[in-house]
């Protein structure tokens, strides 16, 4: 019997795992559930890469790790890359490719059946461009570190959480941040760590700093010259997820809650939110019908160009079949949202108001299933959800029953 090679590739600032930490909470476990429930022979693996290197030396990174792992060579690969992933799986099976490795790429690429792109950057982010400053590395640094320490200690301190608030003041309607308040904020939290621990953390942060040819990348102009490159590869499947959040104001600073928690982290939402809206339309090829359909069927509105989960401009994550498409944040569809009474928790550092939770996390990687096996994984064989991003399965069924 073969057996299905499934990899989750993490994207940038991403990492694979801190000992128990997960970039992808909870992914494996869901998908793995699901795939034994249509008596599929599936094995998740975690990809390793490097955290801001080129796409090129990252997909790169992935095709050796998958030599290594693949099993027999007539089991069938599928990539599942979030954010960046994405990029990194579609470089890796494009026709043609040259990646500085001895690994053999085309044989690798010929045993891909689907590649599925969750919240990807295809054609680029702003976000990529304020990264590349001082700020923004501060920025992304304290993201990173937050997002494991949050996994480990279950929320940030509130001394913490006051001087976030602190940290990022609206002035005029432009959003000003202290950032000398970011590094001791930066500086406290690794101190909470065990000396091995930090010395894990204080490597993967030098990495970071001696490899960043990645956000260039990933700025629209960065990736028109990717997407003319990164061509498709005959009889692959691709499919993407698309999510967005709620527009920062007072009503998603309502749904976000009252605990000062919640709003701390809010206003760090607002930030890389309004850096993620100025992408111009230019850059972005039309929608197919198929897509526009359920985008409309999700959203109840086609996505303007503002917006975002926060990083990812909605209508650049957009490619190929759209088999899922939600609210919900950048970290949100890995498993990085609120949710205490699932066991073991899912945890949220980055409150959006998206109200994402473990029903539509279910929804959403139960729909990655399908796509990975077809028709095989039935509706009676996953949780039921009265989320409207469930209602989009009956119209993703009715287009590829209309394709058959």
């Amino acid at each position: 019997m073969k057996t299905h090679q499934i990899y989750l590739i993490p994207g940038f600032f991403g990492f694979s795992s801190f000992g128990e930490f997960r970039y992808f909470a909870h992914v494996r476990e869901i998908l793995e559930e699901y795939l034994d429930a249509a008596g599929v022979d599936a094995r998740v693996h975690y990809a390793r890469t490097s955290p801001t290197s080129s796409i090129r030396r990252r997909a790169a990174r992935v095709a050796a790790m998958i030599a290594e792992s693949s099993g027999a060579p007539e089991d069938p690969i599928h990539l599942i890359g979030h954010s960046t992933g994405g990029l990194d799986a579609r470089l890796l099976t494009a026709p043609g490719v040259q990646l500085k490795t001895s690994v053999d790429i085309e044989a690798i690429a010929r045993r891909v059946r689907s590649v599925i792109t969750v919240a990807t950057p295809h054609y680029g982010t702003p976000v990529a461009a304020f990264f590349t400053s001082l700020l923004g590395q501060k920025v992304l640094r304290l993201i990173s570190l937050g997002t494991v320490y949050v996994l480990r200690f279950g929320q940030l301190p509130l001394w913490v959480v006051q001087k976030l608030a602190g940290a990022v003041v609206w002035s005029n309607n432009r959003v000003e941040v202290r950032a000398g308040v970011l590094d001791q904020i930066y500086t406290h939290l690794l101190q909470d760590f065990s000396p091995d621990r930090r010395a894990v953390l204080a490597e993967f942060f030098a990495e970071v700093t001696a490899d960043q040819s990645l956000l260039p990348q990933l700025s629209p102009e960065g990736m028109d010259l990717f997407n003319a490159h990164a061509t498709l590869r005959p009889k692959v499947r691709y499919g993407s997820v698309v999510c967005m959040a709620p527009e920062p104001g007072w009503r998603s600073a309502l749904r976000a809650g009252v605990r000062p928690y919640a709003q701390a982290t809010h206003g760090l939402y607002r930030l890389l939110h309004a850096r993620a809206k100025a992408m111009s339309e230019s850059d972005l090829p039309g929608l197919t019908p198929d897509q526009e359909a359920i985008l409309r069927e999700v959203f109840g509105r086609l996505p303007t160009i503002g917006d975002n989960d926060g990083m990812v401009p909605a209508l650049s994550q957009v490619f190929g079949e759209v088999i899922h498409a939600t609210w919900a944040d950048h970290l949100d569809v890995i498993g990085h949202f609120g949710d205490h009474h699932h066991h073991p928790p899912h945890i949220d550092w980055l409150v959006t108001g998206a109200r994402f939770d473990r029903r539509h996390f279910e929804s959403l990687w139960a729909d990655v299933a399908r796509f990975l096996v077809g028709a095989q994984l039935s509706s009676a064989q996953v949780p039921s959800t009265s989320h409207t991003a469930w209602r989009m399965k009956s119209v993703v069924d009715r287009f590829r029953t209309a394709r058959r």
